[in-house]
Parts: C-alpha cells; structure tokens; sequence
C-alpha cells in the first residue's frame, strides 16, 4: 500500500509530492491502492467479471474524483503545504525500531507457518477446496442402522427418517425406541 510505503521515515506519498506530483495526485495516488489486480480476480471469481468491472470502474472513478476534490478545495482554502518544508532523507536502509519490528513480526509469521502445516492445514485446505459444500458429504441413511430401507414406503413420499424414531435403535428429539 502507498501510504504505507516509505523512503527512510518519510512515506512515499510525501515523496512522490516534493517530487511534483499534485497535491490531489497524491489522495489519488493512495486511493489507487484499491485497484490490485489479484483483488479484482477474486471478484470476478467470486462475484462473476461483470461486477468485478463495476467494483473497478467505481474505485478508479472514486480515485479521480478524490484526487480532483482534494485538489480544488484543499488549493482554494490555501491548505496544500509548501513543498520545500517536506524533508525527505538522504540516507540509506537504517537499523531502528522498524527494523526489529519487522524482523520479530517475520518470525511470528514463519512459527504461525510452520504450525500450521503441522497441525494438518494443508489437507484442510485441500478437503475445503475439493468439497464446495464445505466438506459435508451426502448424508448415508444406511450408515445409520436403518437397513438402508426406502422410505417412501411409509406411505410419507421421502420423509426426512430424522422427523420419526422408528430405525434401528436410534433416539430423535430425546425419545427412546420404545417411545417412538
């Protein structure tokens, strides 16, 4: 993400205005970090490629008319700072507190990686994937005890067997056998 994105302390859109960018430009410049086009595939997966080109034409109009908005009224109020009071530093990569922040947070990330792949989330993931329901197979009466028997021959035309406690020893809504 742009705003994110630093040149030592100074984020990058402070460098991208001293460099001559518009003041507007730059509100824009962050509101493009909506448009990823990884995201966007998910959306067209997700939502179909017609809505996915609505989302994109929305954010991309958004991002202008933001841009254009910050620009005019930000300039007619005098608001837009001089850009010789931005500061942007001269030196390279620096060890500070970012940097110990990052590495402790990167090792975080590999230990969470590390457990999960040996807790078994792989074949998790693959069960999700291959099984668009949610992993939940088609339901086996016979499974059951009920001798696999067609139900429609209780004259009910394919009951749900859950709705009677008549099968094979099985207690429904905290009735026993004998009950049913």
């Amino acid at each position: 993400m742009s705003f994110v994105c630093s040149v030592g302390n100074v984020p990058l859109a402070v460098v991208l205005w001293k460099g001559g960018i518009s003041f507007g430009g730059v509100v824009a410049f962050i509101f493009a970090d909506l448009i990823i086009l990884p995201i966007l595939n998910i959306y067209r997966k997700y939502y179909g490629a017609k809505m996915a080109a609505f989302i994109l034409a929305t954010f991309y109009a958004t991002m202008v008319i933001a841009g254009y908005v910050i620009e005019l009224v930000f300039g007619g109020l005098g608001l837009i700072p001089e850009r010789a009071t931005a500061k942007i530093p001269d030196q390279g990569v620096a060890w500070d507190y970012t940097t110990w922040l990052n590495i402790g947070f990167g090792l975080l990330a590999a230990a969470l990686v590390v457990r999960f792949l040996r807790t078994g989330g792989l074949p998790m993931l693959r069960m999700m994937n291959g099984n668009p329901d949610g992993g939940h197979e088609r339901h086996d009466h016979a499974a059951h005890g009920t001798g696999g028997h067609d139900h429609t021959a209780h004259g009910t035309g394919g009951h749900d067997h859950h709705q009677h406690g008549a099968h094979g020893g099985h207690t429904h809504h905290g009735q026993s056998p004998a009950e049913a």
